[in-house]
Parts: C-alpha cells; structure tokens; sequence
C-alpha cells in the first residue's frame, strides 16, 4: 500500500463527463450510467473507492449509511473504482459487483477500466470524495472523516458537514482537509 494524498484541485470546478457500466447493476437497476443520468436539481457525490483498500474497508459500513443520508436528502452517491484489475483481481469488475451485492450497496458502484475518468476527477486515492452542487460545480473535495484504519471509527463526520452545508447554505464553508488512503492502482 503506498500512503496517498488527495490532490486538491480547485473548487467550482464543473464535474467531469463519464459514461461507466454499473457493477451492481441488478441492485441499482440500471447496467450502466453516465453523468447526465446523474445531474438533475441535486447534488452528486463521487466517491473513488475499491474493494481492497483498508482505507476504504475502514469506512464501508458508515459510507453504506452515509449513501442512505444521501438519498434520503435527494443527493445522488456513487462509487468508483479505477484500479488495475490485471493486477488486483480483487478490484475486478466481477468481484466489485460480488462485494456491492454482498455488502448491500445502497448506490451504483461503477467500473472505470481505462482510468480516464479518475484523471479527468483528479483522485489521487482511495477513498477520495468528491461532493458537486445542484449545477454539478465543485463545491468540496478531500476527505470522510478524520480516522483511519486502527485509529477510531468512522463517522463520516466531514463528509456530512459539507453536505449539510451544501444543502442549507448553498455552498460549502468549511475548511476542507486531503484524504488520505491507498494510492490508484495506475497501469
């Protein structure tokens, strides 16, 4: 694992076009989605997460009940995952799918084979949130909450500030501090 920072790339930012298949498609309802099925009148939230990262299996169970907080408030939440699966079968296609279904995904969990769409996001690592306005402008990136693996629970604290903000302010007004996780597996 090699300890990675999120790249703090400029806020307003307008989100990136992506068109990805779906890896738990019969959960969600949908085989693939692109970011016009997502955009509408609320926010979207990106997540860059895999299956084998600590860092990711550290805040799985609280993202899980952060996505229903998401839906709940009419915020679409997705994950990504743009690892190597050549070189981590773990992160394949079949296995995201496996974890999604098993896990219980409450959102769509979509497969970014050719890592475009994680270079045209700028994510660095694994988790790397990404929480975009109603007009899909950039409103904050960086981190979840402040544990890591062996140093507390998650909370999603963080991720749900900005969110409130967003939500009742317009606009995201607290400091926003990397994540910081396992690097993407780069071909």
């Amino acid at each position: 694992m090699a300890l990675t920072h999120s790249k703090m790339i400029e806020l307003g930012e307008k989100a990136p076009i992506f068109h990805l298949p779906v890896s738990n498609s019969k959960l969600v309802g949908s085989s693939s989605l692109s970011l016009k099925d997502l955009s509408g009148d609320s926010p979207l939230a990106v997540v860059f997460m895999c299956n084998h990262c600590p860092f990711v299996i550290h805040i799985e169970d609280k993202l899980i009940d952060v996505a229903r907080i998401c839906k709940e408030k009419g915020v679409n939440l997705i994950g990504i995952s743009s690892n190597d699966a050549s070189k981590y079968p773990e992160d394949s296609f079949e296995a995201m799918g496996k974890r999604a279904v098993d896990k219980k995904y409450p959102f769509p969990y979509l497969y970014d084979e050719s890592q475009s769409v994680a270079r045209a996001f700028g994510a660095e690592c694994t988790p790397d949130f990404f929480l975009y306005d109603a007009n899909l402008r950039l409103a904050y990136r960086g981190r979840f909450d402040e544990t890591r693996p062996g140093m507390g629970s998650a909370t999603g604290e963080e991720f749900l500030q900005a969110l409130d903000e967003l939500l009742n302010l317009g606009v995201v007004t607290m400091p926003q501090r990397p994540s910081m996780g396992c690097n993407i597996k780069w071909k």
